[in-house]
């Protein structure tokens, strides 16, 4: 997918984790959380994009991800130029929650080598 590889001249992506562990290394519960998250933050995305079933699928800037076997929330800085509000939607759910951020960007799957 030579789609998904980002140009050497674009800026690298500015993205945090939020974590399904708390501060004291607790489980966040509900299991589903990053599901619920995600589906709310679902009609945030960029103008026309999504097509006629944009419903159905998780926002560019809000999705679940599976790190390392913790459930996380992949948040894209981007976010915050669309819409502020929804952004610190997310920001002090993880706060009022005492979920653990991370710095860092999602980088795309590498392409497995072709045998020949």
């Amino acid at each position: 997918m030579a789609d998904t590889i980002p140009s050497p001249d674009a800026p690298p992506a500015k993205e945090f984790f939020i974590q399904g562990i708390t501060s004291d290394g607790r489980q966040f519960r509900p299991s589903d959380w990053a599901e619920r998250l995600c589906g709310v933050m679902a009609c945030f995305r960029p103008e026309g994009s999504g097509g006629r079933n944009a419903h159905l699928q998780y926002s560019p800037y809000v999705r679940p991800v599976l790190l390392n076997g913790v459930r996380s929330v992949v948040v894209n800085e981007e976010l915050r130029q669309i819409e502020p509000l929804a952004y610190h939607f997310v920001v002090d759910f993880a706060k009022d929650n005492d979920l653990q951020i991370l710095q860092g960007c999602l980088l795309p799957d590498a392409e497995a080598p072709k045998s020949t």
